[in-house]
């Protein structure tokens, strides 16, 4: 059966909520950083999923 195209939420999977607890700590852990880290990268690069990968690669190792 084929997905039903009108019960399609309103969330731009793009962006990551810094107020969403699940989504960051799931973004922490796919990119190996802290949610407190998550939520830095947030607030100087914006909620953009691209970028925030980008800048979560390119801290230092831990």
């Amino acid at each position: 059966m084929a997905d039903d195209q009108s019960k399609s939420d309103f969330r731009d999977h793009n962006k990551l909520s810094a107020s969403d607890d699940y989504e960051v700590n799931f973004f922490a852990l796919q990119n190996n950083i802290t949610p407190e880290q998550v939520r830095e990268l947030i607030r100087k690069h914006g909620n953009d999923r691209a970028a925030l990968t980008a800048a979560a690669k390119a801290l230092p190792a831990q």
